[in-house]
């Protein structure tokens, strides 16, 4: 590691080590003992990050994209056994070094897998330490670095490149990386207070509406309560959540686009939004009929809206439940588990490997068949009109190719360390599409699993959170040649 991004990862760091304090004065506020183990936290991180930073104060050089890359391989990493430490020094819960780290980075990577049980008794320091994890993970603390780490007199373009997700990184929004970091928390922000408002006003208290905000709009799925959204058993929190998880799974360039212009007709002109909700309108009713009909609840409005939920929370990766859905019959639970892949759109907080990246694919697949028909014909493939370079094709198609190459060897090896095949599928799946709940001896949290798996799960959340070629491209020797 060089000098350069020593100082950045220390700046990183350093600035993280705030976000300890909120819980300890929560802690505070409701009397529980707990503070201790954050203000320990924060002073440890901090130190830590001082350090780095001052031992490379005076490198002033703008980082490269290879730097960027490593940088935010690196911090990721650092981010997550730094987010571990209070989890390991809290006395209410008892966590070793492989189920703190684990729900650290299951935090931060807005995976929402958890290794805590007995949500509804831990204090309320833990329970809004694990919510807020999310929700600075969720549009990347890398980004919110760019942000703020101008004004410290570093660039920021190669870490943005490095973080956002999507097929196409170099489409800003504003003309300055910076702004475009702003405004898209602007926006993160904005979505996350009408959210909390609302869970507020449609029944909640405002610390469990705070938090279920926080995972809502991050799309991580981390609840204050065991029994995750079932427990407030509010039709209008459902449909509030499903509405937030919606929106939080769309591409927040739209978003951006719409306050700008107090205009929402450019939604429905997007092709990769179109796929979105009509994709997720089709599987929900698909899903709400078999539940009907296989009759798992009393009433087709009660099978409709378990059934609208589940889809939703699945298919953006956010993870919150109304009831447990891996106990539903059929193919049910192994066909919401798929849907994770497709996950929600670019440039949103969701997993999975896109939206846009399935209509590429499907485009692509579809030109191949016509080619066959007529091999002299020159075929493009559009979107929206507009043709799309074969350098975005190929690495879409490389992309999708790594993705299930990953997938198939953290698979093997999870099953490797004992694990059976529906456990070991369920829980890749889960954590490399950044969803979070498991079928098998995971359904109801990963507090059973081994510690060798537990760690191959971690390495999935990071690939599914720096989707895959970011974190992929640091095992090549190329990356590594001068």
């Amino acid at each position: 590691m060089n000098r350069r991004m020593q100082r950045v990862l220390g700046m990183l760091l350093a600035l993280f080590s705030l976000t300890m304090l909120p819980p300890a004065l929560v802690d505070l506020y409701y009397d529980e003992g707990q503070w201790p183990a954050f203000v320990a936290g924060f002073l440890v991180v901090l130190v830590v990050g001082v350090v780095l930073w001052w031992g490379a104060r005076h490198a002033t050089e703008s980082l490269r994209l290879r730097d960027g890359f490593f940088v935010t391989a690196l911090f990721w990493i650092g981010l997550g056994v730094a987010g571990a430490v209070p989890l390991l020094l809290v006395e209410a819960v008892h966590l070793g070094v492989a189920d703190a780290i684990f729900e650290s980075f299951s935090g931060l990577t807005t995976t929402g897998a958890t290794v805590l049980s007995g949500l509804d008794s831990l204090p309320h320091s833990i329970l809004y330490y694990r919510q807020q994890l999310q929700w600075l993970g969720g549009m990347g603390i890398i980004v919110l670095a760019v942000a703020v780490l101008p004004l410290l007199g570093v660039g920021g373009m190669s870490l943005y490149k490095a973080e956002t997700p999507g097929p196409v990184k170099d489409n800003k929004i504003t003309p300055r990386i910076a702004e475009t970091a702003k405004a898209l928390w602007i926006i993160y922000l904005g979505l996350t207070v009408v959210c909390a408002l609302g869970y507020w006003a449609a029944g909640m208290t405002l610390f469990d509406a705070i938090g279920h905000s926080y995972s809502t709009v991050a799309i991580g799925g981390f609840s204050t309560h065991d029994a995750s959204t079932g427990f407030f058993d509010s039709p209008l929190i459902e449909l509030i959540a499903i509405v937030f998880m919606f929106l939080a799974g769309a591409n927040f360039t739209l978003h951006f686009v719409a306050w700008r212009t107090r205009s929402f007709g450019h939604y429905l002109r997007d092709p990769e939004f179109r796929l979105y909700a009509i994709g997720l309108l089709v599987t929900a009713l698909g899903v709400a009929l078999m539940l009907d009909l296989m009759e798992v609840y009393p009433d087709p409005e009660e099978s409709f809206m378990h059934g609208l939920f589940m889809v939703v929370s699945i298919a953006t990766t956010t993870g919150f439940a109304t009831d447990d859905f891996s106990a539903w019959p059929g193919v049910l639970p192994i066909l919401l588990l798929l849907t994770s892949f497709v996950g929600a759109c670019a440039y949103s907080t969701g997993g999975g490997m896109k939206v846009i990246r399935w209509l590429l694919l499907y485009k692509q697949a579809r030109r191949e068949i016509v080619q066959l028909i007529h091999p002299r014909a020159v075929l493009l493939v559009k979107l929206d009109g507009v043709a799309i370079p074969a350098t975005v094709l190929t690495a879409v198609w490389g992309f999708f190719s790594a993705y299930l190459v990953v997938f198939g060897a953290i698979m093997l090896m999870v099953m490797a360390t004992g694990v059976d095949h529906l456990t070991a599928f369920s829980t890749t799946a889960a954590c490399l599409n950044n969803l979070g709940p498991g079928l098998g001896d995971a359904a109801a949290n990963y507090a059973d699993m081994n510690a060798n798996a537990k760690w191959l799960l971690v390495l999935a959340m990071l690939f599914g959170r720096l989707e895959i070629f970011t974190l992929l491209v640091l095992f090549t020797p190329t990356f590594w040649r001068r």
